[in-house]
């Protein structure tokens, strides 16, 4: 694994971000009036050379980001809200009449995402922990539209079963292919990851529906008595990362592993990728899960993580801009604050790049519909946006 090294000195990245003069609120340039670029204060990748222009900071717990089709962007908080931008500059104003959310521990308002046809329906997505069962929690998706800045016609397209007790691994990341199904993840719920392997409830799967919330005919376990049938993989542990390619059709994750073994995963139609049967981690406490991290009849990651980094959000770099680094993916890394580039070659992945060290918990990395990088961090509360300089 190799780390990106920082073309300037005493000072921190943290400090040095500060000191970007993008913190202001004032639009962004475009790419074509961009002034001259200082290169003291870029950071020489592996690759790349690259700035980070901040674009906002102040955030607490920032978790999903979508762009929609008339300029604007959302950026999700944790606590149960939506922040609006617009040309890169927070416009102060937050959607309006969301559903309330159970935020304990790491539940609460998490990821969002614009309808691929938004343009034309008006329909933007959301996930989150919704409270069930007397004080359990369940990942739910919903959608709705805007009026003004008001949340309307809410609909909940799918919620996760059974509720669960506690606060940790919702999963619960959203997406669409190109033929308008919708994806999403569903965590373990930690106390019990053996939930991985069960067929019969929602936890430790990716699922796929019609934009709706309708199950697909043709979904792998449809016709299995007693199964869930979003269910389109299983023996997933905490996805937090997902990604789809529309120009290969492959829908790719990120996932927590426990103690060490955190994966980036190709995830197939009906396939078995392991937790808690085989995995490269271990428990918190030091001991033991499993002897094995191969089975048949299970998935292999393409690349994971020993020590983990916490994965997170992720996205596939497929603009021009950053030729370097085009199909490579991009992961937020929480525990070791950065963002971490996967080189892909041929469907495979060759080396892991640490990228912008002490950036913060980088929660999510995203391409914008123009076709630049952006990342949101925890602790650090920041917007980036990475800006290659040629």
């Amino acid at each position: 694994m190799k780390n990106s090294k920082l073309l300037f000195s005493g000072i921190t990245l943290g400090s040095m971000l500060a000191l970007s003069g993008a913190c202001s609120t004032k639009p962004a340039e475009s790419a074509d009036e961009l002034a001259p670029v200082d290169t003291a204060n870029a950071i020489q990748t592996e690759k790349l050379l690259v700035k980070l222009d901040t674009l906002h900071t102040g955030f607490d717990n920032p978790w999903g980001m979508t762009w929609l089709s008339d300029g604007k962007m959302l950026v999700t908080e944790k606590e149960g809200e939506i922040l609006i931008f617009q040309d890169d500059a927070f416009t102060g104003e937050k959607v309006q009449g969301l559903p309330e959310v159970r935020t304990n521990g790491q539940g609460g308002l998490l990821d969002v995402a614009a309808h691929p046809s938004y343009a034309e329906n008006g329909w933007i997505y959301i996930t989150y922990s919704k409270e069930v069962d007397g004080g359990k929690g369940a990942t739910t998706v919903m959608r709705f539209k805007l009026e003004g800045n008001t949340a309307v016609n809410q609909e909940e397209i799918i919620q996760s079963v059974p509720g669960w007790d506690g606060g940790n691994h919702f999963g619960s990341r959203v997406v669409f292919d190109q033929n308008g199904y919708l994806f999403y993840s569903s965590g373990d719920r930690f106390d019990t990851p053996e939930n991985a392997q069960t067929l019969s409830n929602s936890h430790g799967k990716i699922h796929r529906v019609h934009d709706d919330g309708r199950i697909p005919e043709d979904n792998p376990f449809v016709n299995e008595p007693n199964a869930v049938q979003s269910i389109w993989t299983l023996g997933n542990r905490n996805p937090q990362g997902l990604y789809f390619d529309t120009e290969t059709n492959q829908l790719f994750g990120s996932e927590h592993g426990p103690q060490g073994g955190d994966e980036l995963n190709l995830l197939e139609k009906g396939k078995n990728y392991g937790w808690p049967v085989i995995t490269y981690g271990i428990n918190y406490d030091g001991t033991e899960i499993t002897d094995i991290t191969e089975k048949e009849g299970m998935e292999q990651p393409l690349t994971y993580y020993v020590p983990s980094i916490a994965t997170a959000g992720m996205t596939r770099v497929t603009s021009d801009k950053y030729p370097e680094w085009k199909g490579d993916f991009l992961i937020g890394a929480l525990a070791k604050m950065h963002i971490n580039r996967v080189d892909m070659e041929g469907g495979k992945a060759l080396s892991q790049e640490v990228m912008f060290q002490d950036l913060g918990r980088v929660r999510q990395v995203s391409q914008s519909p123009d076709g630049y990088i952006y990342a949101i961090t925890q602790g650090t509360g920041l917007m980036v946006k990475l800006i290659p300089i040629n």
